[in-house]
């Protein structure tokens, strides 16, 4: 388990190491394409230190690399500011938002598809104003109201990755808990539920309920996050998330463990037109 930039310069590096092998290339002819001294490419290939996107482009071009999507997405991981997709907004808010809060969006704005267990809140990306206010301010006990307002306008301007082009595939199944708890008064209760109907009939949006009567599950032991990503499948990873902080998990039989997690919690959840029906007749009693 490793903090999110432990992660990405990791994967970062294991992705060029294979591409300069797919090419043919040893380290050392790889260090002379582009004027620099071997032990830097070794450096970046195991994750021991960054690489600059201006690095990065360096070497996908003397290994031959043209597939923008995938030269984009290395990019990303270098903490490109030019590199596609959203322009990494969340930079703006570097003096409010924890670096595991931006690392966290970062891959949520550049991931291709999300699988989220939700056992005790409404996910971020489908939260209204009012709820994402009331459990934010619940999250942090006496925040100030000017912090209060800029973290809420984060956590709205998140949901941009569900209207872009593409949107973002996002699976969440949701314990029934996450309907059930009265967050901000039944008002802003009803509201919510209300929003998650109307975000279910989205066709790139997947809710599934898993209902109390499903009994114990394996989703008991807390909630996480599957980011998928559309080059390569070696970028994915799974996110923990904990009161203070993030955990990522990018080892092959983690993401394999948490997937097989996933696909198992999505039997024994309710169909999604069974989990629309049951969420429109809570919001009716709410």
């Amino acid at each position: 388990m490793q903090h999110g930039p432990v992660v990405r310069r990791r994967k970062l590096g294991a992705e060029l190491r294979a591409l300069r092998t797919s090419a043919g290339i040893t380290s050392g002819e790889a260090a002379r394409l582009v004027g620099w001294h071997q032990s830097k490419v070794s450096r970046i290939e195991t994750g021991t230190s960054g690489a600059k996107p201006a690095d990065v482009r360096l070497l996908l071009d003397a290994y031959g690399v043209t597939d923008e999507q995938l030269r984009g997405l290395l990019v990303m991981l270098a903490h490109s500011e030019d590199a596609g997709g959203r322009n990494h907004w969340w930079h703006a808010y570097r003096g409010v938002l924890p670096p595991t809060y931006r690392d966290f969006i970062s891959l949520e704005s550049q991931a291709a598809a999300m699988r989220t267990l939700e056992t005790t809140v409404v996910p971020g990306l489908l939260q209204t104003p009012e709820y994402a206010r009331a459990v934010t301010r619940a999250a942090v006990d006496g925040m100030p109201a000017e912090r209060l307002d800029t973290l809420v306008e984060v956590r709205l301007a998140r949901q941009d990755v569900l209207r872009g082009e593409p949107p973002l595939e996002l699976s969440a199944v949701l314990d029934e808990a996450v309907l059930r708890r009265v967050v901000g008064g039944p008002g802003v209760m009803s509201r919510q539920l209300t929003r998650l109907v109307e975000a279910a009939q989205l066709p790139h949006v997947r809710i599934q309920v898993l209902p109390f009567a499903a009994g114990a599950h394996i989703g008991v032991t807390g909630p996480f996050v599957i980011f998928s990503f559309s080059s390569t499948s070696d970028l994915d990873v799974v996110v923990l998330d904990h009161l203070t902080s993030s955990l990522h998990l990018e080892r092959k039989e983690d993401l394999e463990a948490y997937t097989e997690a996933f696909n198992a919690l999505l039997i024994h959840a309710l169909s999604p037109e069974d989990s629309l029906d049951f969420i429109a007749a809570t919001a009716a009693g709410a």
